[in-house]
């Protein structure tokens, strides 16, 4: 079984909810992804979603755009995120998604990367700008690779597409809670309980719900209507906050570590 599978299996049978939790590769550096990777993991982090450096990452609001551009000043690519990803396997089993933009597959070809990633460790790829219509293919390749493609779901999108979507997701539907790009929120939005219960009518796939989520309240709340929170901005800004000092994987592994407890204590 797939890791994403059987984490999201686990909690179920455990009754608890998950925590997938985003950061962008090489942001600082790649050595200090690897030691983040593995300090997220012990402090209880379900799913660990790394952002590939790209140079027009139009998903992302500001705070994910310029860890991508600090990703790619540090010279981080993405063979060297999958070299970074068999070093995380050799003390991790952590569920890893890249989170992608398909012209960095086209460029390596797209059977060539799915094999790649999947020989490195990689357990699902959430290609933001591959619309499920023009993923036959890709889907084919993932499936053989024995890999998850993650798809999105948002506030906008109509009944008849989530029928679409939802039954091709593999692993868990990524819900975005909020309309427009990435980024922190003072208050969750209304609509996710309504939201999430449309969505399983047509996919018995976890949902993880995403976007604006930025401290442990917001997280406990958002945890009541799905399977998994999803956390990404306020990380990444932590880390942009602390860049290459000493301190930076305890300080922000010390936040996910209250997250997850946060998680943790919805039934």
């Amino acid at each position: 079984m797939n890791r994403i599978e059987k984490r999201f299996a686990d909690l179920r049978a455990s009754g608890h909810k998950g925590l997938v939790v985003y950061i962008g590769a090489g942001d600082p550096h790649l050595d200090a992804t690897h030691d983040l990777a593995l300090a997220f993991d012990a402090a209880g982090v379900d799913v660990l979603e790394l952002g590939v450096p790209f140079s027009d990452p139009l998903a992302d609001g500001i705070v994910n755009q310029l860890a991508a551009q600090r990703g790619l000043e540090s010279g981080t690519t993405p063979p060297k995120v999958l070299e970074t990803i068999r070093r995380i396997r050799k003390s991790s089993s952590v569920p890893i998604v890249l989170y992608i933009y398909f012209n960095l597959l086209h460029r390596v070809g797209v059977d060539r990367f799915i094999r790649d990633a999947a020989e490195a460790g990689v357990d699902g790829l959430l290609v933001l700008d591959l619309p499920p219509e023009e993923s036959t293919n890709y889907e084919a390749l993932m499936a053989a690779a024995g890999l998850c493609p993650i798809y999105l779901i948002a506030p906008t999108t109509p009944e008849a597409r989530i029928a679409v979507i939802a039954p091709r997701a593999r692993g868990f539907i990524y819900y975005v809670s909020r309309e427009g790009v990435t980024g922190m929120q003072s208050k969750v939005s209304s609509t996710i309980a309504e939201m999430t219960g449309r969505i399983r009518a047509h996919s018995p796939m976890p949902i993880a719900v995403g976007f604006g989520i930025s401290n442990a309240e917001q997280a406990r709340e958002v945890a009541t209507h799905a399977e998994a929170i999803v956390v990404g901005s306020a990380i990444v800004n932590r880390i942009a906050e602390k860049g290459t000092s000493p301190d930076l994987v305890p300080y922000v592994s010390g936040f996910v570590r209250e997250l997850s407890q946060a998680v943790r204590s919805v039934s």
